[in-house]
């Protein structure tokens, strides 16, 4: 399990915006080696995740400036009753 602390974040462009998470660099060692032993499509690598009381499951996708992608969808965001800045704690089980 990936359990780490971060500020929730906004990314925008011009057909809309996404919440997402980053995985800090220090932690993504178990992610590097199960996408290099189950190779999918962009590197990724299928997690289940929890925040709060609030369980789903999606892909994290690796960065170039290294630690990983994590897109939190809008009714996860709803649901937990949490905005863009609030620092949020997230735990990561490999799939």
């Amino acid at each position: 399990m990936i359990t780490f602390t971060g500020p929730l974040q906004l990314w925008r462009w011009n057909e809309g915006s996404a919440h997402f998470m980053t995985v800090p660099e220090e932690l993504t060692g178990a992610l590097r080696l199960q996408a290099m032993e189950f190779p999918r499509g962009f590197r990724s690598v299928r997690v289940e995740c929890r925040l709060h009381d609030i369980t789903w499951r999606t892909s994290v996708f690796p960065m170039r400036e290294g630690g990983y992608f994590l897109p939190v969808k809008i009714d996860i965001v709803r649901k937990a009753g949490i905005a863009e800045g609030d620092e949020v704690r997230v735990e990561l089980t490999l799939l």
